[in-house]
C-alpha cells in the first residue's frame, strides 16, 4: 500500500515522502491520525505542483541549514549534571539539555532534532546527532561534567 505522508514519521520518512507500507499500518494507524493519504493518482498531482511551489522554499531552508551546520563544526558543550564517586550521573542527559546549551551558544535546535548514539550516563565525553534537514546532519561533541 502506498502512501503520501503528511508529516515527518520516525523510521518511515519525511513530510511529502512516497513511501510503501504493510496495509495494517496504513489503514489502522497512518490514515486515522492523518499521518499520510493515500497515494492515488489525483493525490500524487497534487503532491506534484505543491513540491514544485515549494522548491524555491526549500532551497532556502537547505542553504539556512548548511550555514548552521558550518557554525556548529567547532562547537563543543559541556553539561554539568549530578554524579556519583564512580562517575555515573544521576538520570540521565537528554535533548532538551542539549538542546538549552545549544541555545546559550546561540543556535536555536528543536530538541526533537537532537539524538545520541550511546545514551549518556556517565561522566564523559559523547556525540550528540543534529538532523537540521533532511540531508544536513551534523555531529556535535559534548562532555559531561560532574558539578
Amino acid at each position: 500500500m502506498e502512501v503520501i505522508l503528511k508529516q515527518d514519521v520516525k523510521n518511515l520518512g519525511d513530510k511529502d515522502d512516497v513511501v510503501n507500507v504493510k496495509p495494517g499500518y496504513g489503514r489502522n494507524y497512518l490514515l486515522p491520525k492523518g499521518y499520510a493519504i493515500l497515494a492515488t493518482e489525483s493525490a500524487r498531482k497534487v503532491l506534484a505542483e505543491n513540491l514544485k511551489q515549494a522548491q524555491f522554499k526549500q532551497e532556502k531552508i537547505r542553504k539556512d541549514a548548511d550555514a548552521i551546520a558550518a557554525r556548529l563544526e567547532g562547537v563543543t558543550l559541556h553539561i554539568g549534571a549530578k554524579a556519583g564517586e564512580s562517575g555515573k550521573i544521576f538520570g540521565a542527559i537528554n535533548t532538551i539539555q542539549i538542546a538549552d546549551a545549544l541555545k546559550k551558544e546561540g543556535f536555536d535546535v528543536d530538541r526533537r532534532r537532537i539524538t545520541f548514539d550511546q545514551e549518556p550516563k556517565f561522566v564523559g565525553d559523547y556525540v550528540a546527532n543534529i538532523n537540521l534537514h533532511k540531508e544536513v546532519k551534523v555531529q556535535v561533541p559534548f562532555t559531561v561534567v560532574a558539578e
